[in-house]
């Protein structure tokens, strides 16, 4: 069997070492046939690393590292002059330090290729270095560059210090342009889109390909990449969890797929899917493995609601006319990962694309953030437990006494007298268990509060505040809210909100299994 390539971003040492290796090499060619500059944004761990490593040793002419691969007997294996970039391998605590980081990395450059350094200003000591090494080599020059923004993004919150790195980037990566006649092949990665006036202003050649539908699936597994390269895996991991491989396979599909760049093609977060049959626990790998403290005071200073962050549709030119620094907040969220597209709406012949959390790994998990930032809410394990398992003995009663535990621990001077705030706040506390919860659930007739699916019950929530229980029940059989769920075990859950005392005053429960049975 074998090895997890976990953490391992060197395509060589995927090949020579025994790992699995999930072919993605006929996109590759595709790019590299056309020989156009190309530009592509995912989120963190999602294999752009070694997709630049990939690309690395294709230009290297090592074409016995692919043999088994798409590129193999397609492409000309020969060797190209290559300048390899990560830019998030520097020191980017201040501007300054940035500089003189990148200042040694070039200097390394220079020497590593035994080519006489200029002394002179980053951009055009770049510029010097793509034709001393066309003039060396006879051949042009293969550019790679990973994390292309992570100077900027490390001074997110610093709007000053942020456009001083990019004014500095703009002139770096300007060379590209001027340098084109040098220069056979162009491969550029990030995290975010870039916009016309930024960093890439001048690179009016440069095709971006992050949410081109052909691309879509680059990066991440497909499902059946996950069935094939990881075939055995899933079998020594069902065995070893003592459930059926088809239970395992939805439960990986619930918790790590759903990611999407063109609202039509899905894929699993690779990093997850690795870190998964290594521990063999349903477990949220990727978001605890980035930076939530950066997420926390994001979200705190921004007061994010994930009714906020998915109550608008939008397009890909939001994408594109503001920095990051100053895009909305569901636009920085899809692009680092944390929102997904779920669907196209077509307006004529615009589209424009539905945002929510890509699976239950980021919902659980953004929830939990949601609920420390904005709720002052702390130590939530021991709640996430118990909802769990109150849903899991069906105990409703247990459940909401649980929910009015943790909204009797949030400060008062955080309080809202808005229905929507207990809304959100019931939904996010649902949400930390890992549970399949959705909120604003639109039916013909309107949208439920909240809606929570379990095996084959399914669970209607809808909160009034200052009315009463009674109203809210009536308000989920008016509007139907059940209607869509006809055949399972439903629950309707109404509850009243007393914005005195600051938690729920008092609920309703009511059962039936369809619609001819009382509901």
């Amino acid at each position: 069997m074998k090895k997890l390539p976990i953490g391992v971003q060197d395509y060589k040492k995927i090949i020579e070492g025994n790992y699995v290796y999930v072919d993605k090499t006929k996109y590759i060619y595709d790019l590299i046939s056309s020989e156009v500059p190309i530009f592509l944004s995912r989120p963190r761990r999602f294999g752009k690393s070694l997709t630049v490593s990939t690309l690395y040793y294709i230009f290297k002419g090592e074409k016995e590292l692919f043999k088994d691969t798409y590129i193999y007997d397609k492409w000309e294996f020969k060797e190209y002059p290559i300048i390899k970039l990560d830019m998030s391998d520097n020191m980017l605590t201040t501007y300054e330090d940035f500089i003189e980081s990148l200042n040694e990395k070039m200097e390394k450059l220079y020497k590593s290729e035994d080519i006489l350094p200029i002394k002179n200003n980053l951009p055009t000591q770049f510029g010097n270095l793509i034709e001393e090494l066309n003039k060396k080599y006879k051949e042009r020059v293969v550019i790679l560059i990973d994390e292309y923004e992570a100077p900027i993004l490390e001074h997110l919150n610093n709007k000053e210090e942020a456009e001083k790195v990019r004014r500095f980037l703009r002139e770096f990566y300007k060379k590209i342009k001027t340098k084109d006649e040098y220069i056979k092949f162009v491969f550029i990665t990030g995290i975010t889109k870039f916009t016309k006036t930024g960093v890439f202003s001048a690179l009016n050649n440069l095709n971006d390909i992050s949410l081109n539908k052909k691309y879509s699936q680059m990066l991440g597994y497909t499902q059946e990449e996950l069935e094939n390269y990881f075939n055995e895996h899933i079998k020594e991991t069902s065995k070893e969890m003592g459930i059926s491989e088809e239970e395992l396979l939805k439960g990986l599909k619930e918790y790590y797929n759903g990611f999407s760049f063109d609202g039509e093609h899905y894929v699993y977060n690779p990093f997850s899917i690795l870190k998964f049959f290594e521990e063999k626990e349903f477990k949220n790998y990727w978001f605890e493995s980035g930076s939530p403290s950066f997420l926390y005071e994001y979200i705190k200073n921004r007061k994010i609601t994930y009714e906020d962050l998915v109550k608008d549709t939008v397009s890909a030119m939001d994408f594109s006319t503001r920095e990051i620094e100053d895009a909305n907040a569901n636009i920085f969220f899809t692009q680092a990962g944390y929102l997904t597209f779920k669907g196209i709406k077509k307006l004529g012949l615009k589209k424009k694309y539905i945002l929510d959390y890509p699976n239950i790994e980021v919902k659980s998990s953004f929830s939990r953030l949601i609920l420390e930032a904005n709720y002052g809410l702390k130590g939530l394990d021991e709640a996430e437990n118990i909802i769990y398992e109150k849903i899991y003995n069906n105990d409703i009663k247990g459940l909401i006494e649980e929910i009015k535990k943790v909204i009797s621990a949030i400060p008062y001077n955080l309080h809202q007298k808005e229905e929507r705030y207990y809304h959100s706040l019931i939904f996010a506390i649902l949400a930390i268990a890992g549970l399949n919860v959705r909120a604003e659930e639109m039916t013909n007739l309107g949208r439920s509060d909240v809606v929570l699916e379990f095996n084959e019950s399914v669970y209607i929530f809808e909160a009034k505040l200052d009315k009463s229980a009674e109203e809210a029940i009536k308000q989920i059989k008016e509007k139907k809210y059940y209607e869509k769920y006809k055949g399972k075990e439903i629950y309707l859950i109404g509850i009243n909100v007393n914005s005195e005392k600051r938690n729920i005053e008092d609920y309703i429960i009511e059962k039936g299994t369809s619609l001819r049975e009382g509901v």
